[in-house]
């Protein structure tokens, strides 16, 4: 093993690690909770689902591009690879809509209590606890292609329209007959970001005026208020770390369409940059707001 393979055996089990280990104790934490008697807010629902996508993609990408570091890069079968890529996709799908949901639902929950938001809160109310579950079934139909795309090295004989990932090959995207698919990923995306920049805006707009309005008071603001505003900022960074890591995987890929034979550096490159969101986001949840037993019978 050269010393530019022990660098990327170190780069990509450190986020493998502590990755699975956040997310593993956030959800913990979640049904430690929940089976104590603790009154669950609503968007601790979207919350679990997002910690099981986060750590879906960080062990189906993260554990095999450590043992191709490793040196190990046959490993994996054709049914082993499509599998692979297929949760890899899944996994990066639902973590993008959960997010999303989360940024929604948290704007939907800060609103004022005006007739117009109290009625949508109710209906958002109701469809919180589908929502995910929507989410999971549409990304594995919306990613049923990939496995279309992907064998180990061993089956594909064409070498010069793939991606080569060490332990599997993956036909390059931009030169498949896949229009419709492509175009119902792009707007899927769109309408998340839209949403995402719609909600982040609007929980700024809110807290800003709560801030405003509270500042006459003498530090006499409700537990509920300060855990709303924790919820929020947490939220709101949340939002905008999934966002910066969203536009270096568009960087990522928009160079993956203008190589003709993706260099490796690339294909680790983007592997990282993808794992970032994943392996912050439950350190952000922890640090930033206080998970704190609330018993079901107090109001």
């Amino acid at each position: 093993m050269t010393s530019l393979d022990l660098k990327f055996v170190i780069l990509f089990l450190f986020p493998v690690v502590t990755g699975s280990l956040g997310n593993v104790s956030l959800l913990c934490r979640f049904i430690f909770l929940y089976f104590s008697g603790c009154q669950s807010r609503v968007t601790d629902v979207i919350l679990r689902h997002l910690t099981v996508a986060n750590s879906l993609y960080i062990l189906s990408r993260g554990i095999p591009e450590t043992m191709a570091a490793l040196g190990m890069e046959d490993f994996l079968n054709n049914i082993g690879c499509k599998l692979v890529f297929y949760l890899q996709a899944v996994g990066r799908g639902v973590s993008f809509s959960t997010t999303c949901l989360l940024s929604v639902f948290q704007a939907i929950t800060i609103s004022p209590r005006s007739s117009r938001w109290a009625e949508l809160k109710v209906k958002a109310l109701k469809c919180i606890g589908p929502c995910p579950a929507i989410c999971w079934v549409l990304h594995m139909l919306l990613n049923i292609r990939v496995p279309m795309h992907v064998s180990d090295k061993r089956n594909n004989k064409n070498i010069t329209n793939t991606i080569d990932f060490q332990y599997c090959s993956a036909m390059n995207s931009a030169k498949v007959e896949n229009s419709i698919f492509a175009a119902l990923s792009l707007s899927h995306n769109i309408l998340c970001l839209k949403l995402m920049i719609w909600s982040s805006g609007s929980m700024v707009f809110i807290l800003y005026r709560h801030k405003q309005q509270t500042q006459h008071i003498h530090r006499h603001i409700s537990s509920r208020s300060s855990a709303e505003t924790r919820a929020s900022q947490s939220i709101l960074l949340l939002v905008c770390t999934f966002v910066s890591v969203y536009a270096l995987s568009s960087i990522m890929y928009v160079w993956f369409t203008l190589y003709d034979k993706t260099a490796w550096w690339l294909v680790k490159t983007s592997a990282l940059t993808n794992a970032c969101f994943p392996v912050a986001s439950p350190f952000i949840l922890m640090t930033r707001e206080q998970i704190v037993c609330r018993p079901l019978w107090r109001k």
